[in-house]
């Protein structure tokens, strides 16, 4: 399976990307339905449903699988990662964005806070509920799936 990625430049690369883009695109459809509201900066940002570091790792570890066989040392490697990421957005990164709206709380109800200080606000959306990162993977694995079936067509048509 290794011509697949020979002959269409790196699919596993190019999947992530789809992923990825998909992924930051739902996130507006998302917010729209959820709030009635268009936000470009839900589009362009971090956090929200679904994750999209969860579907660009999900789906160059399973584009790797596919093309370099999942008992190989690439997948095993590409999978290791993306468990990595897919921890830190929903654990770490979650409780960074939980921990920056308590502080966002305290700074505008604690009246002898100086005013420079008072005017930052911290960026309280940073990562992921376990379920928008589940939702980001299982996009990342689908994009996969379909994309190397729509590459291994390209290259036997």
């Amino acid at each position: 399976m290794y011509e697949l990625n020979t002959v269409l430049g790196n699919l596993t690369l190019a999947l992530g990307i789809v992923s990825w883009a998909l992924a930051q695109l739902l996130k507006g459809v998302v917010h729209y339905v959820q709030f009635r509201k268009f936000d470009v900066r839900i589009i362009v940002g971090g956090g929200g449903m679904p994750s999209s570091h969860s579907a660009f790792v999900c789906a160059c570890a399973t584009t790797i699988g596919k093309i370099s066989g999942f008992s190989s040392i690439a997948f095993t490697i590409s999978a290791s990662l993306a468990m990595i990421v897919m921890y830190d957005a929903s654990h770490v990164r979650h409780a960074a964005g939980e921990q920056a709206k308590i502080l966002n709380y305290m700074i505008q109800h604690w009246n002898e806070m100086p005013l420079e200080l008072k005017a930052k606000e911290l960026k309280e959306l940073l990562g992921h509920t376990n379920l928008q990162v589940l939702f980001g993977a299982l996009l990342g694995i689908a994009v996969s799936l379909v994309g190397t079936y729509l590459a291994r067509l390209h290259v036997m048509g």
